[in-house]
């Protein structure tokens, strides 16, 4: 198949399985919904310069990711599908640029397949169909590493200025994607392949300052506008963010030392069942471009280590491993398809039970859902004892993503065991790539409807309404985006700020629960909060539904 014919292929196969159905599920809190919103309210306000929240300054993000949402939702309407469209171009993209870059180091079957492991892996084809920032961030990472790679230790040879410019390019664009961690990836890798060179050969004064001038530039071309115009307040929040968020736990998201290690061994099954063999191997894998091989390990520990040893831990935080371990899952593949690799017994039962966790975990969900009562006796938290009883229908075609991704592990097992190689990569592939994409179609929705689907209903059904509508005890940012909430208006204007005259959400609250207001407040809790808000004047209970109570204060008279 010619290099063209294989793009193709891949833009059809990821149009197929990214596009499709990226709206049957509601936002998820926090994220999907943050950023959402953020980019509804650069449509509402026409402030496209920086991040808002409630229509105030949100410092935790820069703007680069809420630019495309917006552009999304100026094309195809505020609504979900809109802001997870510009993450499901950006998987195409990715499965073509590592094509690309595969076909360039060895052939275009390696191109290929290193494209499919990531179609084919769960967590890297469920966040390409997601709403958050990670993927693309993700993208402008691996590319600036990989430009890296092409001048850092090369001093030796022919001058490459075209990489520095790259590489300093696609940091620029990570840091106004997510923020300084987008340096400080590239900079880890690069000092560690340094450390490992013994300091040989390490690089050019110019294709350094060529890297630094391009991505100040990238970086500044959005900064220095924010600051003339501003500024240094924004700026100096937004640093301040992103140290508190390496040094403390944010929002309960504190988690063991190895809980990286363990989601990106399961959750990128069927890749991680062939990376770990060549990450923990040097004698039996071979391939021709061996600083290529030692680049990727290197990106791959270091988001481990650095995001294991920080105190916040969310699962996305791993997500810029997908791509090196997707590589070197492909380097196996390209060895096993070759003959230098066979799989032991001790390999064949490792990929069964790896296989087995996430296809029992597909069907147990919908076991679950059709015997709630089963369950319900042991689960504790007062929100959840009544979330689980939200009214979801779990049909039995519910069972075919765990079904399909089961039955697939023998077949796969029976053909690496009799060495039939392009037939066991193909059926170890495929039904996990069928299964994920059951799986995305049939419970995201349903999975909503027990976390937040009560809640959801009720922001909606204020929309439209000349009324103020909040959350209480527990952060949300669907409130805005499903009511579509108006910017703040004079009185909420002069009702939000705290002493030190900064907006605080928590302020706003406080006028809206007791204050002069001037029209009616739906406000949503859960339920172990009931009885301390109908004490207030004014206040009535609406309904308790799943675990949240929604509650109405009528305007004063």
């Amino acid at each position: 198949m010619s290099a063209l014919n294989y793009r193709l292929l891949i833009v059809v196969l990821g149009a197929v399985f990214f596009i499709p159905f990226l709206g049957s599920a509601p936002l998820f809190d926090w994220d999907e919904a943050n950023f959402a919103e953020s980019a509804r309210e650069m449509l509402v306000s026409g402030n496209y310069s920086r991040v808002t929240i409630n229509f105030q300054p949100f410092w935790e993000k820069p703007p680069l990711f809420i630019w495309m949402q917006a552009m999304c939702m100026h094309m195809f309407g505020v609504n979900e599908f809109a802001a997870r469209f510009p993450n499901a171009l950006f998987g195409i993209l990715t499965l073509l640029t590592v094509f690309n870059i595969g076909a360039k180091l060895r052939s275009e079957r390696f191109g290929f397949i290193w494209a499919v492991m990531m179609l084919c892996s769960f967590l890297p084809h469920v966040y390409f169909k997601s709403g958050i920032i990670d993927p693309i961030f993700n993208y402008f990472i691996f590319l600036a590493v990989w430009h890296a790679a092409q001048f850092v230790g090369k001093s030796h040879e022919s001058p490459n200025y075209v990489s520095p410019l790259l590489a300093g390019l696609f940091m620029g664009l990570a840091v106004l994607t997510k923020g300084p961690v987008g340096v400080l990836i590239p900079g880890l890798a690069g000092l560690v392949f340094i450390v490992l060179q013994r300091f040989k050969n390490i690089i050019r004064i110019k294709q350094l300052l060529l890297m630094v001038l391009a991505f100040l530039v990238t970086v500044l071309a959005w900064l220095l506008p924010e600051v003339l115009n501003h500024g240094f307040w924004f700026v100096e929040e937004f640093i301040e963010y992103q140290i508190r968020l390496f040094r403390t736990p944010d929002a309960g998201h504190a988690q063991p030392f190895y809980y990286h290690f363990v989601v990106v061994l399961l959750g990128c099954f069927p890749a991680s069942f062939f990376a770990v063999r060549i990450l923990f191997s040097r004698n039996e894998i071979r391939f021709n471009q061996t600083h290529f091989v030692v680049w990727m390990k290197i990106l791959l520990w270091t988001v481990l280590i650095l995001f294991s040893l920080v105190t916040t831990k969310i699962v996305h935080y791993s997500s810029l491993t997908y791509i090196p371990l997707c590589a070197l899952a492909a380097v196996t593949a390209e060895n096993y398809l070759e003959g230098r690799i066979k799989w032991s017994l001790l390999h064949r039962i490792f990929f069964f039970l790896m296989g087995c966790i996430l296809g029992l975990a597909m069907l147990a969900i919908p076991t679950i859902g059709r015997n709630i009562a089963l369950i319900s006796p042991y689960i504790k938290e007062s929100f959840a004892a009544e979330a689980i009883y939200a009214q979801v229908d779990w049909p039995w075609y519910t069972y075919l993503p765990g079904a399909v991704w089961l039955l697939g592990l023998p077949l796969a097992i029976f053909l690496l065991s009799n060495h039939n190689r392009r037939s066991a990569l193909f059926w170890g592939l495929t039904p996990p790539l069928l299964a994920t994409s059951l799986f995305l179609i049939w419970f995201p929705w349903r999975i909503s409807e027990y976390s937040q689907g009560a809640a959801l209903d009720f922001y909606s059904s204020v929309r439209g309404k000349k009324a103020y509508l909040e959350t209480f005890y527990f952060k949300s940012y669907a409130q805005y985006f499903y009511s579509r909430k108006p910017e703040l208006n004079a009185l909420e204007q002069a009702h939000c700020k705290d002493k030190e005259g900064y907006y605080h959400v928590d302020v706003l609250r406080n006028w809206y629960l007791s204050g002069n207001i001037d029209r009616p407040f739906y406000f949503v809790i859960k339920n172990d909060r009931k009885a301390e808000f109908l004490a207030y004047p004014n206040v009535k209970l609406l309904e308790e539904r799943n675990g949240f109570i929604f509650m109405l204060r009528d305007a004063p008279r």
